[in-house]
């Protein structure tokens, strides 16, 4: 059986199937409940190998740092543990991912959220589960370093997967990037008022877009999460957002087909949103604090209407409106495409700190 025409809705259920399940997890090979593998500092370990034909559709990760009874008040170790896949023994990784980011669960205090694909739960934001599909016809390889300055962290997975005899030929690969610009390149208020700062200038080009993604070849884009940290302190309106979405498909040159009116209308919320949301589809991780200070992260999965490219993407969004604003950007974005893939690179992991909140 290959990959079929079997979707995930609950009409889709009751198709029978022939394919067969797996599963690698941590599971004590002993019998007993020490149910975690130790990852140590600068180490890497393998948490699943997979070998012919499938495809991931469930990951559930929690992990444990310290001594077995205590809590890790520093969250910042989800930014310095690295995920990383391969499918098909290419020889770039297809994902490449601070494994907090992955999942949404931003550091240094992650919060509880819902979306279709990806999911945050209790206790205290601990539990990451992720629903994306990743198919391959001859193998996967899902591994995770650690780049934590010391101390072991306890790692608890599930990667179940399906097993097919052959893989359709039109699917796609699963990808996904991290970026980071710390901070955005703005620019000096100076004598404007703040009014005009915020919401005036104009901008007719992409130049100096925030880029949350940039791939050749073909395939297409599902979305996205970023955090924006807010770096401008002022007691007057400090809306971190009002800059447009951006995606250029295939080369084209601006403006784009694909050109949108503000950073909270992609992300499916309006009119500078400052509370908690999360939907399957979108949502608010973080709303930020007082007057919009603090981090917020939205999310924005093209579910329902992913973005086809032939030949490259290019997913951008000015950081304040002209870009003017100059705070501490990050995201991640998800995409499948053919391979072979563009390579790309993850920040050393004293670039990836997060700030205080």
């Amino acid at each position: 059986m290959g990959y079929g025409d079997f979707g995930s809705s609950l009409r889709d259920l009751p198709r029978l199937r022939t394919s067969r399940r797996g599963r690698a997890s941590s599971w004590d090979r002993t019998g007993g409940n020490r149910d975690w593998v130790d990852v140590q500092p600068g180490e890497t370990i393998t948490l699943a190998s997979i070998e012919g034909a499938g495809a991931i559709n469930h990951i559930w990760m929690t992990f444990e740092r310290g001594a077995a009874d205590t809590e890790d008040t520093d969250r910042d170790f989800l930014r310095k543990l690295v995920l990383r896949m391969w499918w098909d023994g290419e020889p770039e990784p297809s994902v490449v991912v601070p494994i907090g980011d992955f999942f949404g669960a931003i550091a240094p205090k992650p919060a509880q959220y819902v979306s279709l694909p990806l999911q945050v739960g209790p206790d205290s934001a601990r539990a990451l589960t992720c629903w994306w599909h990743m198919p391959f016809s001859a193998g996967a390889r899902i591994e995770l370093t650690s780049e934590v300055g010391e101390g072991r962290t306890g790692v608890y997975y599930y990667v179940d997967y399906e097993r097919f005899d052959r893989l359709d030929a039109d699917l796609g690969r699963f990808h996904a990037c991290w970026r980071r610009e710390n901070p955005s390149d703005g620019v000096a208020q100076g004598d404007e008022s703040n009014t005009e700062y915020l919401f005036g200038g104009e901008n007719a080009s992409a130049a100096g877009n925030y880029v949350v993604l940039e791939a050749a070849g073909h395939g297409h884009y599902v979305g996205c999460i970023v955090a924006i940290q807010n770096l401008r302190e002022t007691n007057a309106w400090n809306w971190y957002g009002e800059g447009d979405d951006m995606i250029f498909v295939d080369g084209e040159g601006w403006p784009p087909t694909l050109h949108g009116t503000g950073t909270e209308d992609y992300f499916d919320t309006a009119y500078c949103p400052r509370e908690p949301f999360s939907a399957p589809y979108h949502g608010l991780i973080h709303a930020g604090s007082e007057n919009w200070g603090g981090l917020a992260v939205h999310y924005r999965f093209h579910i329902e209407d992913p973005v086809p490219f032939q030949r490259s993407i290019a997913v951008t969004l000015e950081h304040g409106h002209a870009n003017k604003r100059s705070d501490d950007w990050s995201s991640v974005a998800f995409w499948y495409q053919a391979e072979p893939h563009r390579p790309f690179t993850l920040a050393p992991v004293g670039a990836r700190i997060p700030r205080a909140r």
